[in-house]
């Protein structure tokens, strides 16, 4: 009867054991992944953050390209229409 009531309690150790070590691996693999996700995470913000930004900067100096484009076409346009009054003028 003793050595029945310690093999029962040895395989119950030995059951124990076997199912708490791979549960203590997972909760170890979980705690390392979600550290590691919160990390991305924080990553993926700035990298939205910054991406704005860009956009931003993006936006005004198109903004501005244009506006001296505008400003360069008016000035050719002027000289355009210099160009042909002198031209009537020589011709008279």
């Amino acid at each position: 009867m003793e050595w029945t009531t310690v093999t029962v309690i040895i395989a119950l150790v030995g059951l124990v054991v076997t199912v708490t070590t791979p549960l203590i691996r997972l909760n170890s693999n979980i705690t390392r992944l979600s550290v590691i996700l919160n990390g991305i995470k924080a990553e993926l913000e700035e990298q939205k953050k910054a991406l704005i930004a860009q956009k931003a900067e993006s936006r005004e100096s198109h903004r501005r390209l244009w506006a001296h484009n505008d400003d360069q076409d008016n000035t050719l346009n002027d000289h355009e229409t210099r160009i042909r009054v002198l031209e009537q003028q020589n011709k008279e």
